[in-house]
């Protein structure tokens, strides 16, 4: 009999800089899949809602602060060790300048070639997505 994975629920941020090139994060060494980039954000606590933890998340690693965000996708990622609940929020307006206060790398990388950007799996299926999105849904 196979014991049923964890669920680890995570919300993420899509922020863009005036030219439209979105944020992307490295993982920290000592994380679960280190070194492989993806939006920033990270799990939901206790009772808070997506808004909340992005916004809790996103001032505690990059130092900004939230001033509006949106539901844009979610999905489910199996793991071998844990099933994922990816929700990802469109934050349209934000302040503060970004930096990496986990020691994180960060990188602006152009909405079209975010494929070429070494996204985690469990990101990649926000990349069209948001490309998509971007081009009014074509």
């Amino acid at each position: 009999m196979q014991l049923p994975q964890a669920r680890v629920i995570v919300v993420a941020g899509v922020l863009s800089d005036s030219s439209g090139a979105v944020l992307i994060a490295q993982r920290p060494h000592g994380k679960h899949l280190a070194g492989g980039w993806e939006f920033p954000g990270g799990k939901i606590q206790g009772d808070e809602s997506d808004a909340q933890a992005l916004a809790r998340e996103l001032l505690e690693e990059l130092g900004v602060t939230v001033l509006t965000c949106s539901p844009f996708m979610s999905l489910i990622h199996a793991y071998p060790d844990r099933n994922v609940e990816l929700r990802l929020r469109i934050v349209e307006a934000w302040c503060g300048t970004v930096q990496g206060l986990d020691g994180q790398a960060l990188r602006w990388v152009p909405l079209k070639a975010l494929q070429d950007a070494d996204i985690l799996d469990a990101d990649r299926p926000f990349i069209a997505a948001l490309q998509a999105h971007a081009a009014g849904g074509r």
